[in-house]
């Protein structure tokens, strides 16, 4: 009688409980593959840690690979949001990309959180978007302050990529900071995404000598360009913003990237919350390293913010409350720090400043805002 009372009690559990499908929307394919495989790390190890929400409810992950282009990651978002009925989504990486999956999550009224879309004016007329990610001009002009009073370098040259709404943002905050802190910008120099022959560019750079290089492209054109600055004997230092916040550009650029200046998001050597202790001790069972990259921890942080928003809707788990509490999200204590968002959906959050000595990225300062 006592195991049939034991069968029945768990029969009613598993029969009460819900399955909650939230949708990720990456580019684990094409030219940012990296940067989404490395989301999806996070994202999964997140999810492994806190599978369910406060009730008991299963969450379920329901991934879709965007290969990077922006009609995919459309239809993608829409198939989550129409076929899987999701209560939320996460995703983009880039800028570009995550605009065509707000704008499925602002017609369809449901919650996402983008982990690394850092273009200024991406939140612009949104409800129903957000991320845990700082913003293009914060970045840009932190990185301009760091090495105008840290470094002392005082003239620069600037290489953007005029085709990305992403590098035009980061050089016109960079510019911006630069001059008002009293630093020469001596040329901007501009290229498109998927050049790969920078000789002529490093030979106008030569001739200009500036005391440093800002490169506010993604990893594929900035590997590309230390590889052949260095080769071309250009050994001024150089840096760029997060879109080479990951081990592909050090492994593309090989010793070409020793010395390199970049901002991010994260520095695993220095966590500042328990769940950050505890996501890189997690990090390191699953991998034998402790060494969490940056859009790692970020995947997982837009995970724990919409599942602490899930929690905070218990009692009326709709996509119209998650989204509520997530714009509510105060001094949350995620994997990559403390992390407020405000009613627009942007992020108040430190950046960090870091620097590639012997093919690692090594810690030099934070940032507040």
């Amino acid at each position: 009688m006592k195991k049939i009372l034991i069968l029945a009690s768990i029969l009613s559990l598993s029969l009460s409980a819900v399955e909650i499908k939230v949708g990720v929307v990456l580019p684990l394919s094409g030219s940012t593959a990296a940067y989404g495989q490395s989301a999806l790390e996070g994202i999964k190890l997140a999810h492994f840690m806190q599978p369910t929400l406060s009730n008991g409810d299963k969450v379920s992950l329901v991934v879709i690979d965007t290969k990077g282009d922006k009609l995919e990651s459309s239809s993608g978002a829409s198939r989550l949001v129409s076929q899987d009925k999701v209560i939320g989504l996460i995703g983009e990486m880039v800028t570009a990309n995550t605009l065509q999956v707000m704008r499925v999550a602002e017609d369809s009224k449901i919650p996402l959180i983008a982990p690394a879309a850092t273009g200024d004016r991406l939140l612009e007329k949104k409800s129903y978007s957000s991320r845990v990610c700082f913003m293009d001009s914060f970045q840009g002009s932190s990185l301009a302050k760091y090495i105008f009073s840290k470094l002392h370098y005082k003239s620069v040259v600037i290489v953007v990529d005029q085709s990305t709404d992403y590098s035009l943002g980061l050089a016109k905050a960079f510019e911006k900071e630069f001059q008002a802190k009293g630093g020469q910008i001596l040329r901007t120099l501009r290229i498109n995404s998927g050049d790969k022959d920078f000789k002529a560019i490093v030979t106008q750079i030569k001739s200009l000598n500036p005391e440093f290089i800002f490169l506010p492209l993604y990893y594929n054109e900035a590997s590309l360009f230390a590889r052949q600055a260095k080769l071309g004997g250009l050994n001024i230092p150089m840096g760029s913003a997060d879109g080479v916040a990951d081990q592909t550009f050090i492994n593309l650029s090989g010793d070409a990237s020793e010395g390199y200046i970049f901002t991010d998001s994260f520095d695993y050597n220095n966590p500042s919350t328990k769940l950050s202790k505890d996501f890189i001790a997690a990090y390191e069972k699953v991998k034998s390293t402790k060494e969490l990259p940056a859009f790692s921890a970020m995947g997982a942080d837009a995970y724990f913010v919409m599942l602490n928003a899930m929690n905070a809707c218990i009692d009326n788990l709709t996509s119209k409350c998650v989204n509520e509490k997530i714009h509510q999200t105060k001094n949350f204590e995620g994997v990559s720090g403390i992390i407020s968002i405000d009613q627009s959906g942007n992020a108040i959050r430190s950046v960090v400043i870091k620097e590639i000595k012997n093919q690692k990225q090594s810690y030099k300062d934070t940032i507040n805002p």
